[in-house]
């Protein structure tokens, strides 16, 4: 299952994806927000970042104005590996290179057509695993 949530900064993109996943028939429950009023961030990556650290869904998908404070709160929790992306190639290695379970995207920075393409990318590329898994257990060793 894939959970997806956003400030108002990235409602009109959040929206798109959502109805992207629809389409591609992929699980999603949207965590908000539901409106354009302003909204603070880090209560949508809180519950996204929550869902996938506790194993209640396999991957997210967050988006402000920016991407860059979703990002960051979201890599304050345990196994989330959270991606900021802005074109086809960065959101092929979140994934490829990564295995990034959290997709992050600026709402101000992309057009719904280009973060829908990107979520598209992320979706269908795989984890290389080889070289990349022992340089992510680097990684999650630091949470220790």
């Amino acid at each position: 299952m894939l959970v997806i949530g956003s400030d108002h900064g990235g409602l009109e993109l959040k929206q798109a994806v959502v109805a992207l996943l629809q389409q591609r028939r992929v699980e999603c429950t949207d965590l908000g927000t539901d409106g354009s009023d302003s909204v603070d961030y880090p209560d949508f990556a809180a519950k996204v970042a929550s869902a996938v650290s506790t194993g209640k869904a396999d991957l997210g998908i967050l988006i402000c104005g920016t991407g860059i404070g979703m990002s960051i709160t979201a890599n304050k929790y345990a196994g989330v590996r959270a991606a900021l992306v802005h074109d086809e190639f960065t959101a092929q290695m979140a994934r490829e290179h990564n295995n990034a379970n959290i997709l992050v995207m600026g709402g101000r920075i992309l057009t719904p057509e280009q973060g829908c393409k990107l979520v598209e990318v992320w979706l269908d590329t795989e984890f290389a695993a080889g070289r990349h898994l022992n340089r992510l257990n680097k990684i999650m060793a630091l949470e220790n």
